[in-house]
């Protein structure tokens, strides 16, 4: 009789951006991903930043629904569940993009990044002290 092998898979914190959290072990599918991101929307942010970024999570969402590439895919939902992780844990709060993110954009989501910045100098004109 021949002995097998098994062997399991661990996580681990080899795909991670820092070494102080674990990458995430497995993707969540679209829909479950959208909805965490909605509600660690209306749970973790201000009212005038959550508009916003429901906003774009809801025309990211639709624009990438028929997307049939897996790299695509994988790349699009890895990148809003790290988004949903930093936003849950407060990671994001005055933290800066990485010029490697950045150096891989298209000039259609360097258009986008450009808009949003916009969007949001212009909530500070609106606002200089954070009301509403």
């Amino acid at each position: 009789m021949r002995h097998a092998v098994r062997l399991l898979a661990s996580p681990s914190i080899l795909g991670s951006s820092s070494g102080l959290r674990p990458a995430p072990l497995a993707l969540l599918p679209p829909v479950p991903l959208y909805r965490r991101l909605l509600r660690a929307h209306r749970k973790f942010l201000p009212a005038e930043m959550r508009v916003l970024g429901d906003e774009y999570i809801k025309s990211e969402f639709r624009a990438h629904k028929d997307v049939e590439n897996p790299l695509h895919i994988v790349g699009f939902l890895k990148e809003w569940q790290m988004y949903a992780q930093q936003v849950e844990g407060d990671s994001w709060i005055g933290d800066k993009l990485e010029k490697e993110k950045i150096d891989k954009m298209s000039d259609q989501q360097l258009g986008q990044l450009y808009e949003l910045m916009q969007a949001i100098q212009k909530k500070g004109r609106e606002y200089p002290d954070g009301e509403t």
